[in-house]
This record gives C-alpha cells, structure tokens and sequence, in this order.
C-alpha cells in the first residue's frame, strides 16, 4: 500500500501567535487597528493620485499600484487572523489554505517587482533626466506593470501546483498565523525534495535580482548627485527618492530579518511573530512615510480633504433648502 496516495486532508490547524486565550481580545483589537489604518492610509494614497491631475506622473502610477497591492497583501493573512480570535477557532480548510498561500506568494512578489520598478523609475529621473518623459512613456509602464503582474502570477501559480502534488499526514499543525508554503511543505509525509529545490531556487532568484536592480539603481543616483555641484540640486534630487528609500529599507530589512533569524532559530512561534514585521507593520509604514516625507502628497491629500468638505456643505445645504421652502409655504 501507498499511504501516500491515500492521504485526504480537509483542514489545518493555525497555531497563531499566542495560545493564551486571555490574550485574544488584545490582540483582535491590536491587529483590527493596524489593518484599517493599512487599509485607509493606502486606499486615500489612491485616491489623491487620482484625484490630482499633477499627479499622473510615473512614480504616482507605481505608487498607486503599490498602495494596492499592500491592501490586497495584509488583507490576504490579516482578516483570517480576526476571525480566529474572534471565534475562538484555529482552523483552516485546505481549499482556503491552498488559496490564502498562493496570494499572500503573489501580492509579496508583486510588491518586490514593483519597489524594483520604482527604483529604475528614480534611476532615470535623476540619471538621464532630458530623457525621462521619452523613456517613462505610459506604454512602458504599462509594460513594466505587466510583467510585475505577470512574473508573479506564474511564480505563485507554480509553487501553488507544486504543493497540490503533495500528500499530508495526520500531523497538520502550522506554527504561523497563516500558511505560508515553507510550513505547509514540511507538514507533507510525501517526497519534497523538488518542492524545497523548487522553492529555495525561486525565493533566492527572484529575492535577490530584484535587490540587485534596486542597490544598483540607487548606486548611479548616489553618484549622480554627488556630482551635482549646489547643495539645492543635491537636496532637491535626494529628496525625489527619498520615500521610496525609506520603503524599501523596511520592506527589505524585515523581510531578512524575519527569515535570516528564521534559518538561526528554530522557535517558530517567534518566527511568526517576527513575520508581522513584513506582513502587517510594512504595509501600514508605507502610507505615513509618503505623506510625511512627500510635498506632493501632502497637497493632495489636502486637495482631497478639501473636496470632501466642501462636498458635505453641499449636502447640508440641500438637505436645508426644502425645510426653508417649507417654512415660507406655511
């Protein structure tokens, strides 16, 4: 007999971040928190680069496209969390878990390509500045922007098809407070020896040309600014890639962090909560270093206020005018 091709798994058991359950609420409330000021911080970036027009530049086009995939990322492993402190319940069905795995590998690519992308973007403004409109035409980065989506839908499908081939034991406990394809893999009483090949080959490929291409970028900056001679030029030119050095320092940063103590430890429970690192508290840096650290932010999101002010004296205003008129009448 083959157990292997007669293993059937229905669920999962996410173990999570603390078994206490006296901890549950603090934590329901601590993380509800975190992901509406990661949902409404990045969803009024969107919404300012919409709504202003001096905004429809390339580095607010990525911009926007990043604020969404941080939106789309926390909300593939955050919502699930709530509702298991809410519920009080640690399960996950293997559909559900197949699902959430594949995103949360798609949205974390994405939001690498596109910090790579926003570099090389930074890269031509200060470097070939004369060039800049011809080079970041809105075809290419539409381009730019579809082999971002495109490189990691493929990555994440492969890996997600990889796991389907996989048969599990009765032990099914994941020591993380979502399912991430390292633990899902290790939980497999098959062969995994092409799953972790498959696995370490990807993550080391498409971890480091993308830091690569950002470290060199930044490289040709620095040392294009360097040679400007007034220290305003240098301000001016350090400042529009400023933010996004900012970004990709933590996004970066956490992200070794979390797996360089990870491959050091072997507690996993602290690993996963190292991993709220990346997954909850980068996504909801990312808004407040924009708007703190960018004018043009700055003014859009005044913009924006402004527009909804004066939208809500109109409505009071029309919600006034038939009592007046009904008052004349009588």
């Amino acid at each position: 007999m083959e157990p292997e091709n007669q293993t059937y798994v229905a669920e999962f058991i996410l173990l999570g971040l603390s078994e206490d359950t006296e901890v549950q609420p603090f934590l329901f409330g601590l993380f509800l928190s975190m992901y509406m000021v990661t949902f409404i911080g990045n969803l009024l970036i969107i919404l300012a680069i919409i709504s202003d027009s001096h905004l429809h530049t390339p580095m607010y086009f990525f911009l926007s496209n990043l604020s969404f995939t941080d939106i789309c990322f926390t909300s593939t492993t955050v919502p699930k969390m709530l509702l298991n402190f809410h519920t009080e319940s640690k399960i996950i069905t293997y559909e559900a878990c197949i699902i959430q795995m594949y995103f949360f590998m798609h949205f974390g690519q994405l939001d690498s390509y596109l910090l790579t992308v926003m570099a090389y973007d930074r890269f031509v403004a200060i470097c070939h500045p004369l060039h800049y409109t011809v080079i970041m035409n809105p075809q290419f980065c539409g381009l730019l922007l579809l082999a971002c989506w495109l490189l990691s839908v493929l990555v994440s499908l492969l890996h997600g098809l990889m796991v389907l081939r996989l048969s599990f034991c009765a032990e099914l406990e994941i020591p993380h407070f979502f399912c991430e394809v390292s633990q899902v893999v290790q939980l497999a009483c098959s062969d995994t020896f092409l799953n972790e090949l498959v696995l370490y080959f990807a993550s080391g490929l498409l971890g480091v040309i993308p830091l690569t291409g950002i470290l060199y970028s930044y490289s040709k900056i620095v040392s294009s600014i360097f040679r400007i001679s007034t220290p305003q030029g240098k301000h001016k030119a350090f400042s529009t890639c400023g933010s996004h050095l900012s970004v990709v320092s933590l996004f970066y940063g956490t992200c070794l962090g979390v797996y360089l103590s990870s491959a050091a430890s072997q507690n996993s429970r602290a690993n996963a909560i190292a991993s709220v690192m990346y997954t909850v508290v980068t996504p909801m840096m990312n808004p407040f270093i924009y708007s703190l650290r960018n004018k043009d932010m700055k003014l859009a999101f005044k913009k924006v206020d402004k527009h909804s002010y004066y939208k809500r004296i109109i409505c009071l205003k029309s919600r006034k005018m038939p009592m007046i008129k009904r008052g004349k009448t009588l």
